[in-house]
């Protein structure tokens, strides 16, 4: 009986942010796709792709994706906080998850914490099922897109329960708390009270109308600063004498 050979898996290919770039250039010099894909060196689909943009359809969750036309491509890549997985990272992932090696020797490896790792497999893997690392990139920086909707403002009713509670002067830890008793299986209207707090003191954050800061148990309409403690003024005038 023949022995079926282990198909050899390979990371997804690399991003072409530099082929991107000079596609943009030459299509704003009057050249046509076609003449463009040549010289880059990428297909004509590719290249309608970026000049038109895409949807793409997961064929097991049925949920899509959508890719808006390039118009404008960073010279330099950008710069997030370190708190995120970078590529290079997510290559290291890719590579010892397929050796084999457990999730908690991954993150060890890279100083994070292993529900890190195991978070990033399972949230960002393809439509077929397999983690890529250059497509686990494209999908976690799609998702850190800005601005986002608070959830305040795209639940009505979470909306009107919040706004009927605090014309009733109730806090918004209060509110936060008898949302989670009064409807523990609707979790999509769970919320913490600092939610609240954005949508009353940040300008389009959230939904809530600025007249409701007035009942909050503070009153302001503002944050109040904290100093740091260098900055704090002490409460006496001069130095402390021990007697006893």
């Amino acid at each position: 009986m023949a022995v079926e050979k282990k198909r050899q898996l390979r990371p997804g290919p690399a991003g072409k942010t530099a082929e991107r770039a000079h596609y943009i250039r030459l299509m704003k010099q009057g050249f046509n796709n076609s003449e463009v894909c040549r010289i880059v060196g990428v297909g004509r689909k590719t290249g309608s792709h970026w000049r038109n943009g895409r949807t793409v359809r997961d064929p097991v969750t049925g949920r899509t994706w959508s890719y808006p036309a390039i118009t404008m491509v960073r010279e330099q890549p950008a710069v997030f906080s370190a708190r995120y997985l970078s590529e290079d990272e997510r290559i290291i992932i890719a590579d010892r998850h397929r050796a084999g090696d457990s999730l908690r020797s991954i993150a060890a490896g890279l100083g994070r914490a292993p529900s890190i790792v195991s978070r990033e497999l399972r949230r960002n893997r393809n439509p077929a099922g397999c983690y890529r690392p250059h497509y686990a990139q494209k999908k976690a920086r799609t998702r850190r897109q800005r601005p986002r909707a608070g959830k305040i403002a795209v639940l009505p009713e979470l909306k009107a329960y919040i706004q009927a509670k605090l014309d009733q002067w109730w806090s918004p830890g209060l509110i936060c708390r008898q949302l989670k008793k009064a409807l523990p299986g609707r979790k999509e209207l769970h919320i913490v009270h600092e939610t609240i707090y954005q949508a009353l003191y940040i300008r389009g954050r959230g939904g809530l109308s600025k007249e409701l800061v007035k009942c909050l148990p503070t009153g302001r309409d503002r944050r109040k600063p904290n100093r740091s403690i260098a900055r704090r003024a002490s409460r006496f005038a001069g130095d402390l004498l021990m007697t006893c």
